[in-house]
């Protein structure tokens, strides 16, 4: 039996899956393959990187499905008033899901003692518990259930009798709630506003600290396609003058995430020359968007620049994220919360915390 496999579903995933792995310590470290799911990311180029790292054993490519790739599970996604008839569509939509999931499945994962998944809201989780794999959740970003806990947004109502039917695998709930799920990882208990048993706290930042600098620089190499000229072109502009906005993949509407830039930019950058770092799964382009700004190429997650000498900027800017909260290289940090896109957008698409 083969020691230990990661699913990773973004470019965070990955960085914190190297991060463990370099803390290992002996017979234990370099035992690990890793698998990248295309389902919500675009991995291009980063399984070779991986792959001539070393890190690994070996790699793998998930194509994991979304559900629309399956029409005919959208009428067990109905909700209803009658809970009978409602559960009755997750027991059918849980089960038919992870059918449909199979073929695309292409790791045996029976074959790993240990198996991390970083998103189980995603198909990997249903098919787990419908194949009777026990694995070990991980939280999807940084203290990430601060902003979302998907777990009790996507089952509001009823939440004690769905946690208990997903507990003896009728139907199924993301972190921690899965009878095949063994615990979930995450950075800090303090900041949540519900807890689970199984949750398992593991602090991010002192996996960080403990990098030695030959680690550091492996971790620019696998993540940047070419690593020695992005350090010459960001030193050139990250000289401390500058402003840092870090975009993200909402709103959905990209005419909504493009005013939102200009907003910023006039509200809170003037007098800055202002870089911005685009999030891996948002795909404007903002080279052509704003001419005026540096714009970083690349699809890595911000927590790598914090291994770049000589990288400092004035403030760094983002709305809702707690990856600033990962943050070394700015005098000043600043999020704009997720009321920040009530005018771009209806709230109760990112009205998560009071739920």
């Amino acid at each position: 039996m083969k020691k230990r496999i990661y699913v990773c579903h973004t470019f965070y995933n990955v960085y914190v899956t190297l991060l463990k792995e370099w803390n290992l310590t002996g017979e234990d470290r370099g035992e690990a393959d890793i698998a990248l799911s295309t389902i919500s990311t675009d991995f291009s180029g980063l399984k070779e990187r991986l792959e001539e790292s070393g890190v690994f054993e070996k790699v793998f490519i998930l194509e994991e499905k979304k559900d629309s790739a399956f029409p005919e599970l959208a009428k067990y996604k109905k909700s209803y008033h009658n809970i009978l008839r409602h559960l009755l569509n997750r027991i059918l939509y849980t089960k038919k899901l992870a059918r449909r999931e199979e073929p695309y499945m292409t790791v045996d994962f029976k074959q790993y003692r240990d198996v991390y998944v970083y998103c189980d809201s995603d198909p990997i989780g249903y098919y787990l518990n419908y194949k009777h794999i026990y694995y070990h959740a991980m939280e999807d970003g940084l203290d990430c259930l601060k902003y979302l806990d998907g777990a009790h947004y996507d089952n509001r109502g009823h939440f004690r009798l769905k946690a208990l039917l997903s507990s003896w695998n009728v139907i199924f709930i993301q972190n921690g709630y899965g009878k095949y799920c063994l615990d979930m990882e995450i950075n800090d208990l303090s900041c949540l506003r519900h807890t689970c048993p199984k949750y398992k706290v593991v602090p991010r930042k002192p996996l960080e600290l403990a990098l030695n600098s030959e680690q550091k620089r492996m971790m620019l190499d696998i993540f940047m396609e070419d690593a020695e000229r992005f350090l010459q072109e960001l030193g050139e502009k990250a000289s401390g003058d500058c402003i840092l906005f870090l975009t993200q993949p909402h709103p959905q509407s990209e005419e909504a995430r493009r005013q939102i830039c200009h907003d910023i930019i006039r509200d809170y950058c003037q007098g800055y020359h202002v870089v911005i770092k685009p999030h891996p799964r948002d795909l404007i382009d903002y080279e052509k968007l704003r001419p005026d700004c540096t714009v970083i190429k690349g699809k890595f997650p911000v927590e790598v620049l914090n291994f770049i000498e000589g990288v400092r900027f004035k403030k760094v800017i983002s709305i809702a994220t707690t990856a600033l909260d990962t943050i070394d290289f700015a005098e000043e940090k600043i999020n704009l919360g997720d009321t920040f896109w009530d005018k771009y957008e209806d709230p109760e698409n990112h009205n998560w915390r009071s739920v």
